[in-house]
């Protein structure tokens, strides 16, 4: 099934490459993601740290070389390279490990679907347990050195770590769209959610508003605890560090919140326009394990059906002509008819019997498909349609179900080009066309449960009769003097008339007229 067009970027970024790429290539570019977005966020708890441990909280100066020395200089660096290690290194190995299915290419299981899709929580948790226990060992420590330095170190971490695990989720989530749309194209969105919308609006609500708030309200009891150790400036140091700190990080994440939010939305917006454009086939890559997810995979059941019933359409369309089908959809047909000046004719092939003896079955259905595309053609293009086919014949009705100003001159004209184009395009058979016109019923006949679009009256009959005597006539073509007296004047001058009969089945006379050599 087509996707989008690449510069739609069928997963919401060019980073994210196509739902089409190789599962080597798309191996590579998750490992690559996940990599620099666990760094950048760990490099963003680091600079909130050390701006907090530093300017924002007051307390002891923990970052005093003498004091502090063995801890800021041994104990922090060993464990920063460990948990970049088992956090980082680790953490995406393990993850693609996971991820094996995808890259095989194949179809993934029940577990393997929910675990792809939980995947950055699976990430997010190891940053928690990393930082967590940060927390615990530089709190000991330093506690151990001085004890009132123990809620600032405690804070702080706890600070940094909330905003890491906040960044690693979000960036996460992001780096593992292809997998997780590929493990939501197995399996309905709806059955294997894992988070939500309102999760991530809670996510950033943490981040954005709780951590700073809380950071705040600290400083504040801190001031209140402990006036002699914070003065206004310091005070005012800390909460504009603070502010600074809210108003980058804090934008950084209401943008990965927003641009994970409207992602899903623009893409369902891009196949709407697709729709819209007439391009039937679009399909959206199904990415996001939220409720948005779920909209995109209902564009892509309502895309189905739509693409369903179009073909519906079009099926019905050619059998019973498009005039017809559209009339249909636009109201309830019933049955019953109304009266209409309309102009029909009959085209028969002659000699089809000793046709379909002499040559194979296959060889007579290529033919009459030669023969029936010619006539649907010049019909469709003179603004008739064909309202049945009688084997090796056809009914063709101009001026029902859809109004034509001159449809006595469109049924000649059509009659005329088709007898031309048969002589040159088919010219292994002839066949003999009657053209009449008249007042008719047009309307819906049969039952409830089963009825066709025709029309009956006089003219189809008086036309089915012209068609036999045509094929003892000369260029194998006659029509009505009524008819040719309806047509405008350039075509009716195309037309001489000949001798007058009475038709089979008729009482009345018809003066003949056929095409001036």
């Amino acid at each position: 099934m087509p996707q989008l067009s690449r510069s739609a970027a069928p997963l919401g970024s060019r980073l994210l490459g196509d739902t089409s790429e190789s599962p080597r290539r798309r191996r590579i570019r998750v490992q690559v993601l996940l990599t620099i977005f666990l760094i950048a966020a760990n490099l963003i708890g680091a600079v909130i740290v050390g701006a907090l441990v530093s300017v924002v909280v007051p307390g002891p100066d923990v970052l005093d070389p003498d004091k502090y020395w063995w801890v800021n200089f041994i104990v922090i660096p060993t464990y920063v390279g460990l948990a970049f290690i088992v956090g980082v290194l680790w953490g995406t190995t393990r993850a693609l490990r996971a991820l094996r299915w995808a890259i095989e290419d194949r179809k993934p299981t029940r577990k393997e679907q929910v675990s792809t899709l939980s995947m950055p929580w699976q990430l997010t948790r190891v940053q928690i347990v990393l930082w967590t226990v940060a927390l615990i060992l530089i709190t000991t420590i330093d506690g151990t050195i001085d004890p009132q330095s123990i809620p600032k170190v405690a804070f702080t971490i706890g600070a940094g770590g909330t905003v890491v695990c906040a960044f690693s989720y979000l960036l996460s989530e992001f780096a593992l769209r292809p997998a997780a749309a590929r493990a939501l194209e197995a399996g309905d969105p709806r059955r294997i959610r894992i988070a939500g919308v309102m999760g991530r609006s809670i996510l950033s609500w943490i981040l954005g508003t709780g951590v700073p708030t809380a950071g705040l309200m600290i400083i504040a009891i801190f001031s209140f605890i402990r006036p002699y150790q914070t003065d206004a400036d310091r005070l005012a140091v800390a909460i504009l560090a603070l502010g600074g700190i809210t108003l980058i990080f804090g934008f950084f994440l209401t943008l990965l919140g927003g641009f994970a939010t409207t992602a899903p939305i623009s893409n369902v917006r891009s196949g709407m326009a697709e729709v819209e454009r007439g391009n039937m086939d679009v399909h959206l890559a199904v990415y996001d394990g939220t409720e948005l997810g779920e909209l995109q995979s209902g564009f892509n059941r309502m895309a189905d059906k739509v693409r369903e019933r179009e073909k519906i359409r079009d099926l019905f369309g050619r059998h019973v002509g498009q005039e017809v089908a559209e009339a249909a959809l636009s109201k309830n047909p019933e049955l019953g008819g109304e009266e209409r000046d309309i102009a029909v004719f009959f085209i028969d092939l002659v000699g089809s019997t000793e046709i379909a003896s002499s040559r194979p079955p296959t060889e007579v259905v290529a033919l009459l498909n030669r023969f029936f595309a010619v006539v649907v053609d010049e019909v469709d293009e003179h603004g008739g349609f064909i309202n049945k086919f009688e084997g090796d014949a056809a009914l063709a009705i101009f001026g029902a179900p859809a109004e034509i100003d001159d449809h006595c001159g469109s049924a000649l004209a059509a009659a005329r080009r088709i007898s031309a184009r048969l002589r040159e395009e088919v010219p292994e058979c002839s066949a003999a066309v009657g053209v009449a016109s008249g007042r008719a019923v047009a309307g819906n006949v049969g039952a409830k449960s089963r009825f066709e679009y025709t029309v009956i009256g006089d003219p189809v009959n008086e036309a089915a009769r012209l068609s036999d005597l045509a094929k003892n006539a000369p260029g194998a073509i006659l029509a009505s003097k009524i008819t040719v007296e309806g047509a405008t004047s350039a075509e009716a001058e195309c037309w001489k008339f000949g001798d007058s009969v009475t038709l089979r089945g008729r009482s009345a006379e018809t003066i003949l007229a056929s095409p001036v050599s």
